[in-house]
């Protein structure tokens, strides 16, 4: 077993595995830091199914999570691919140790995983939340783009790629936004990014935030209040009905809402609207 540490927004972690499954972490290798205090530590070992009690789960595109308890009160996190079980994640109460269990073959998928779900519930209060969103930069700061899944997040980050000048991918599926102590809001690249390989380890302010829907036409507007905050929520990745968790998610969303402008984009997939959108973001 090899111990590595990966920094991410500022927070470190530690996974401990053998050489083989270190190997398939090329999209980490960005985020390598030497050793110190990290925010959790996670084990990944082989072994068997792990017996717990369903509380939810969660599926898109084919990849499930199952989440709930073992008899002795420990949250689990059972990662499927199409019925297929990758592993089986066993935490400590405060998510700050944890430990992968290895059932199939699917091991990059449940290594993934597993630290998308640690990191996001481990960061939570610590005003820092894992978006699932794509994000572009253009002249110092990052803009975001949320959505349903299937609304074009990707695709509308394209489109600026494509037409604006200077514009550059951040992430395309699973940034992080941390608001530092000193009142800064900083959108951060990660070792996550769905379909698009993309895992840069930069920073930028975040300079605003786009809701995005399919419409025959292009037309923003701006957000306020519960409105704003209300669209943030359902892209931000945790587990809700813990208290802790809830708390800290609600903090830094209310955070957000309050400091950062929020819009709503009924649009096209065509070039005006990037131009409408960019031409708001940037007033």
């Amino acid at each position: 077993m090899e111990r590595k540490y990966y920094k991410v927004a500022g927070h470190v972690f530690a996974v401990e595995a053998k050489e083989d499954d270190l190997k398939l972490m090329t999209n980490y290798e960005p985020f390598a830091c030497d050793n110190q205090d990290v925010l959790f530590h996670l084990v990944v070992e082989d072994g068997m199914a792990v017996s717990f009690a369903e509380e939810m789960r969660q599926e898109e595109e084919g990849q499930e999570i199952v989440c709930g308890k073992t008899p002795q009160g420990e949250p689990v996190f059972q990662f499927c691919w199409w019925q297929q079980t990758a592993g089986f994640l066993v935490c400590a109460p405060d998510y700050c140790q944890a430990r992968l269990v290895m059932t199939g073959n699917l091991r990059k998928m449940a290594i993934d995983n597993a630290l998308m779900v640690l990191y996001a519930l481990a960061a939570a209060g610590r005003q820092t939340v894992l978006f699932h969103a794509a994000v572009v930069s253009q002249e110092g700061k990052a803009y975001m783009f949320l959505g349903k899944s299937g609304t074009g997040k990707s695709t509308h980050a394209r489109l600026w790629l494509r037409y604006l000048e200077g514009t550059e991918l951040v992430n395309d599926d699973n940034p992080v936004v941390r608001v530092h102590d000193n009142g800064s809001i900083v959108v951060y690249g990660s070792p996550w990014s769905g379909k698009t390989p993309c895992y840069r380890n930069v920073s930028y302010p975040l300079g605003g935030v786009v809701l995005l829907s399919q419409a025959p036409y292009n037309k923003i507007r701006l957000m306020r209040g519960i409105e704003a905050y209300a669209s943030l929520v359902p892209s931000i990745s945790g587990k809700r009905w813990d208290s802790l968790i809830a708390d800290g998610l609600h903090q830094t969303e209310n955070l957000l809402a309050t400091n950062v402008p929020v819009y709503y984009l009924e649009c096209l997939p065509d070039e005006d609207a990037a131009l409408v959108c960019n031409k708001a973001v940037k007033c």
